[in-house]
């Protein structure tokens, strides 16, 4: 059984076998999901086109407009970031406090981290999947 190609692998240049193919840096964006008509379900790249095994259907990605997926993905990944910077500013103010200040600020850390995992992040991943599950939801049309 092979895993399909979206799935991230081993580290690249690594091969471990048939069920864990390696990675394979050009599949950089998520998958998009096609359902058939006749059933079939498969997850591809944008720009990969897809012929369904059962009916001979053939579904091309490039159907959906450039600058509305790279949109998208552009903006999810903004909000990626933005959380990365705001973790980083937290950790360098903290741990400048921690120093220049007093060393028992380094005893609040653990609470820190415990509003940030408890509180913040659930808020975060909770605003991302909902713009994620709003984004558009294109229809494409077999070739």
């Amino acid at each position: 059984m092979q895993l399909p190609k979206w799935r991230l692998g081993p580290p690249i240049g690594q091969y471990l076998g048939p069920r864990f193919p390696a990675y394979d840096p050009a599949m950089r964006s998520p998958p998009i999901t096609i359902a058939c008509e006749c059933g079939e379900l498969r997850h591809i790249a944008y720009g990969e086109t897809w012929t369904c095994e059962t009916c001979g259907r053939r579904w091309n990605t490039e159907q959906i407009p450039a600058e509305e997926y790279w949109g998208l993905l552009r903006e999810l990944r903004r909000e990626r970031l933005v959380v990365i910077g705001i973790a980083a500013a937290l950790a360098v103010v903290f741990a400048g406090l921690a120093v220049f200040v007093s060393e028992a600020l380094f005893l609040l850390f653990p609470l820190v981290l415990g509003f940030w995992f408890m509180w913040y992040m659930p808020m975060w991943r909770r605003r991302v999947r909902r713009r994620a599950r709003s984004s558009p939801k294109w229809e494409l049309h077999p070739e």
